[in-house]
């Protein structure tokens, strides 16, 4: 299994849950046309099959836990609770943010293993809009510098072409958006990292067996 160089429609063995957009996904959830159990249990076994070709999503929750999150979810849609247009996304959040219950470790050895306590305000919102948060994508350390290295989890390669730079700060969040890991992903920019040009690459890595 590879990636392969250029833009393209995916093979047609990848599911075709995580090729719909975001809004997509989320009509079908709020009506029950799926569940978000079987949503998060697509995209974990999605995940399972490409990051370890990018390395873009870093310190995952077990995956027990997450489908046990996604019941609850399901749970409350059937008592017509909807928290809001991210219920049962499954999300990873840039690894310069608290999330709580994972580890913050902007990419660096000084705080790795470091556990937040609470969420940051923007994680805050987005599980406040009912998104599962499975995790973190990769960044350099501290988030400086324009490709995404660094000595906790190793490099996030381009999906477009591993020989290249998937960019930074945000360049695990978008190798992951690329790749169709996640079907949202947020980032920040400093100093142009969401103006760089793989990072806001409306098309999406050709997969292939």
């Amino acid at each position: 299994m590879g990636i392969a160089p250029g833009a393209g429609l995916p093979s047609s063995r990848i599911s075709d849950l995580v090729l719909l957009d975001a809004v997509e996904l989320s009509w079908l959830l709020r009506r029950r046309e799926v569940s978000c159990v079987e949503v998060m249990r697509t995209y974990l076994d999605h995940i399972d099959r490409f990051n370890p070709l990018v390395n873009a999503i870093v310190s995952r929750a077990d995956d027990e836990t997450l489908l046990e999150q996604a019941k609850q979810r399901d749970e409350e849609l059937a008592r017509g609770e909807c928290k809001g247009w991210m219920h049962g996304f499954p999300i990873a959040v840039k690894d310069l943010a608290d999330a709580e219950g994972f580890p913050t470790s902007k990419g660096s050895p000084i705080l790795a293993g470091q556990t937040a306590a609470d969420d940051e305000i923007a994680v805050r919102r987005m599980r406040d809009a009912g998104a599962i948060v499975i995790g973190k994508t990769n960044v350099p350390e501290f988030g400086l510098g324009s490709h995404t290295f660094n000595r906790v989890f190793g490099t996030t390669v381009n999906p477009f072409d591993p020989s290249r730079s998937a960019g930074g700060s945000s360049g695990g969040a978008a190798a992951a958006l690329s790749l169709r890991m996640l079907p949202v992903a947020d980032g920040s920019d400093f100093m142009g990292s969401l103006r760089k040009r793989f990072a806001a690459e409306p098309q999406r890595a050709t997969l292939r067996e």
